[in-house]
């Protein structure tokens, strides 16, 4: 079904938006028989988070977290907070328990193509994202340490934290996103259809 997705100058551009608008939607309006353009799936948003673990009270961690989140996104990411107290863990209603950043539209595709070309490939061993990552329309990724993007020194950091990345899309199911996120060059291994 996915013949065109092997072809090697498809993922060779490099304005992913241009490539979605170009390639990627006739391509899926040619293999899932949508009537309008309007229903072919497309990016919504990328969310960014990262928990503090066990460095709840150090403001240093904290503070180091939210400068990395920043340099990546190019935006302030905000901060997640408790909402309920859980005496088990030791939280309380309203304590700081990471951070997290969404990015849209531009910042979005940018994002997205550093992603894609720049930090996956620097991660070590890389094999290939596992399709598993699909729930609904959206697919989440985590990466185990920030040394990967080029914007983080080693220098700077005092210990590997890693991120939570979920790609938010309107696919309706996971074939329709695997289909759109291999479109726009996602280093996705091969997806068994069951």
């Amino acid at each position: 079904m996915f013949r065109w997705l092997k072809d090697s100058v498809f993922f060779m551009r490099k304005d992913l938006k241009g490539l979605y608008k170009e390639n990627v939607v006739p391509r899926l309006l040619q293999d899932f028989g949508y009537k309008s353009i309007e229903e072919v799936p497309k990016l919504l948003k990328i969310s960014i988070n990262r928990g503090l673990g066990k460095d709840l009270r150090a403001s240093k961690e904290l503070d180091l977290s939210v400068k990395e989140l920043s340099l990546i996104s190019g935006q302030q990411p905000i901060l997640t907070k408790a909402r309920n107290s859980i005496a088990g863990f030791g939280i309380r209603k309203g304590m700081i328990l990471g951070t997290s950043v969404t990015i849209r539209r531009e910042k979005m595709y940018a994002f997205l193509e550093r992603l894609i070309h720049i930090v996956l490939p620097r991660v070590r061993d890389f094999k290939g994202l596992s399709p598993d990552g699909f729930n609904g329309g959206n697919y989440n990724l985590g990466l185990r340490d920030q040394l990967c993007f080029p914007e983080i020194s080693y220098d700077d950091i005092s210990k590997l934290n890693g991120f939570d990345i979920c790609i938010s899309t309107t696919a309706k199911s996971k074939e329709e996103a695997y289909a759109l996120l291999v479109g726009l060059g996602m280093p996705l291994t091969a997806f068994d259809q069951k």
